[in-house]
């Protein structure tokens, strides 16, 4: 349960499609809308990309987000529903997800900082595959991978991108990181690692200037990176709801079973 009142001050917000749009006029209409710094729970319509775009723009408060599908990709949204959402929302389950904190080096030494929900990835940004180098808690673990990327995944991101990569689903609560590569060359059998989840990760690309690599955190992308170092960040907690029955725990268990 979700401890909110039964009747929660509520903030819509849409992802630019049309459909979103309409929704959250209708919604705000029937439910009455608050601003975001008033709200008790952001209502987020639109796909997976806007549930994680509202989550980011939302660090400083962290006010709850309930998402509903008006967008192609719906794994971390309810099912869309103008009835009775108040109580739905209240009797919702909680998710609470801890994002990755990346510090990306560029070839000037200069720094990037950003924080991702779903995954940090490294990618070759030329027909050159990347080389990298891989160390845990300092480390080397991997003295060279050749791949066209590696990434380091949430157990909320493990469904996305690292799935795709063919990396492991982890559920929500099991305080472990997927290190993933995608398309590794050499060393061609390795399919990568799960780590604790206070690892730290550090990558360093070697033949930077042959063999550019972007580093991206979520939407934030640094290119030509040197040396990426990447962590949990505990002390962040982010929360998304979920309607009865219908939990982030259960979605991740029927992934894995998905045909």
């Amino acid at each position: 349960m979700t401890n909110l009142p039964a009747s929660p001050a509520l903030a819509f917000t849409a992802s630019e499609r049309p459909e979103a749009q309409f929704s959250r006029a209708r919604l705000a209409k029937l439910y009455g809308s608050v601003p975001i710094e008033e709200a008790d729970v952001i209502v987020a319509l639109g796909g997976d990309g806007f549930m994680l775009e509202t989550l980011h723009s939302d660090l400083k408060r962290r006010t709850p987000v309930y998402g509903m599908n008006r967008g192609s990709v719906g794994f971390l949204m309810n099912d869309y529903d103008e009835d009775d959402l108040p109580a739905r929302i209240a009797a919702a389950g909680r998710a609470v997800i801890h994002p990755l904190q990346m510090d990306a080096w560029g070839e000037a030494g200069d720094v990037v900082s950003g924080l991702a929900i779903n995954e940090v990835s490294l990618l070759r940004q030329t027909r050159q595959s990347a080389k990298l180098r891989i160390r845990v808690d300092d480390k080397v673990r991997l003295d060279e991978l050749t791949c066209d990327g590696c990434l380091v995944a949430t157990p909320a991101g493990s469904t996305a991108y690292n799935l795709s990569a063919h990396g492991p689903i982890i559920p929500l609560d099991s305080k472990v990181l997927a290190l993933t590569p995608i398309s590794a060359f050499r060393p061609r059998r390795w399919r990568g690692a799960l780590l604790p989840h206070q690892a730290r990760v550090t990558f360093e690309v070697l033949e930077a200037d042959k063999r550019p690599v972007s580093a991206v955190a979520d939407s934030l992308e640094v290119r030509r990176v040197s040396r990426v170092q990447v962590h949990e960040r505990r002390d962040v907690a982010l929360t998304m709801l979920f309607d009865a029955g219908k939990s982030f725990e259960e979605r991740v268990l029927a992934e894995q079973f998905a045909s």
